[in-house]
């Protein structure tokens, strides 16, 4: 029987959780400098207390750069076997993190079979399932009503949950004052919005925020502080609307802290480059140093069917400068509802944007599998290379799919290959290209 309700409560109380002790194992740290970081904010390790099969992560300072799968049921895409195999496609691929984004039908079945298997963490957005359980329409639904949501993705073991608690009235005047070119591109932040422009009221989340922070301690569920203003394209990153948000988000993280909630950020959508590394260090100052879940960013708005690639340029400059949590992109964003095969490719750009930021911040052991690499291609060794590969069996399909006549070789090069024909000099051999006559 624990006697602690959050995993912030038990680094508060001086407590190692057997989650901590896991985390430090894989982060390379020490157990009470993890404690410490966990204590503070630093650091959130999303594990709700009915999630069993879960692997325990830690987001943020020193961690990791993790990384997120979204994925659910819609209207138009609404076969829950092609869902999971995503899921399937997600944990293949070592995603930390699976948000579970469904807006049709009884949810909840899904998410219950996705909290039952998945090692990885499961997020959800209560605001978009709203409509679906309580069947009502947007106008109808009261506060309670968010709430009643909020506690039901709580027991059923939801790890993270992003509330779009800092749209208030004060947020909403200055997104009105500085027109943009996309409004609101955020889905719960536009639902929000429309109900309390149709109802005159404040955001329900903000306004009983305190209640929503008291469901979440008692199953120890992070809460993700959802961007509502976020930039859905270049011409509105960073202007009064998003960093008026953002205000708001970081008094709302104390506020959560001061209940032993753990806490994550999210930030900016659409961002041209040269912008994003001063964000991240607007966002860690304005939140006191909470981890940090970037979406994205997209760097151009002129990708459509490579905006996987957009994010991942984007999502590697933030990890590098700060961001500790990466949400992939598909190349199906803007477009339509990802496949399969979109979320492998999604997973992979993502994968690897979080890989290069790890080492550009000097994570602990984050070169290693570069190291090998490198030693397996000194050597030529393709099954080595092959199993060091983020994608594995891409990476053997395009050698096989021409194979060269000399397997220590590539046909790209043949024997004129620069590693080959080096090797070949250091050991003394003679090296030739033309068959003698």
């Amino acid at each position: 029987m624990r006697n602690y309700s959050t995993q912030m409560e038990a680094a508060k109380k001086g407590m190692i959780t057997p989650e901590m002790e896991v985390v430090a194992k894989k982060e390379y740290i020490e157990p009470e400098a993890l404690r410490a970081l966990v204590a503070t904010g630093e650091v959130a390790i999303p594990c709700n207390i009915n999630h069993k099969s879960i692997s325990p992560e830690g987001i943020g300072r020193n961690m990791r750069t993790k990384i997120n799968v979204n994925l659910g049921i819609s209207g138009d895409c609404n076969n829950y076997d092609n869902e999971m195999k995503k899921v399937d496609m997600a944990i293949k691929f070592g995603a930390e993190a699976i948000m579970d984004l469904s807006n049709y039908g009884k949810t909840n079945v899904f998410r219950r079979e996705l909290v039952a298997k998945s090692p990885a963490m499961i997020g959800t957005v209560p605001m978009y399932d709203a409509i679906g359980y309580l069947e009502k329409d947007l106008l109808e639904i009261t506060a309670e009503d968010f709430l009643k949501v909020v506690r039901a993705h709580a027991e059923e073991g939801v790890d993270f949950m992003t509330i779009h608690a800092g749209i208030n009235r004060r947020a909403v005047e200055a997104f009105k004052r500085d027109k943009r070119k996309m409004n609101i591109v955020s889905r719960g932040g536009s639902l929000l919005f429309a109900w309390m422009e149709m109802t005159g009221n404040e955001n329900p989340f903000y306004e009983h925020y305190d209640e929503v922070l008291d469901i979440l301690r008692e199953f120890d569920v992070t809460i993700s502080l959802g961007d509502a203003l976020r930039p859905g394209c270049l011409d509105d990153s960073t202007d009064g609307g998003q960093i008026a948000e953002l205000i708001e988000l970081g008094a709302l993280t104390e506020r959560a802290w001061a209940r032993d909630v753990q806490v994550m950020v999210e930030g900016p959508g659409h961002m041209a480059m040269n912008e994003i590394a001063a964000n991240m260090k607007i966002q860690k100052r304005i939140c006191h140093n909470a981890p940090f879940y970037v979406l994205g960013p997209l760097v151009t708005d002129i990708a459509p069917g490579y905006d996987h690639i957009t994010s991942a340029i984007g999502g590697a400059i933030a990890a590098a400068s700060g961001a500790d949590f990466l949400c992939y992109v598909t190349p199906a964003e803007h477009l339509r509802l990802p496949d399969e095969n979109d979320v492998k490719e999604g997973i992979v750009a993502s994968r690897i944007a979080a890989h290069a930021a790890d080492i550009a911040k000097g994570i602990p052991h984050a070169m290693d599998a570069d190291n090998a690499m490198a030693e397996a291609r000194h050597k030529v060794d393709w099954d080595a290379m092959f199993d060091i590969a983020i994608d594995k069996e891409k990476a053997k399909a395009y050698f096989e799919s021409t194979p060269p006549a000399d397997r220590h070789t590539c046909s790209m090069c043949g024997k004129m290959c620069a590693v080959r024909t080096t090797n070949m000099i250091l050991e003394g051999k003679k090296v030739e290209f033309c068959t003698e006559k």
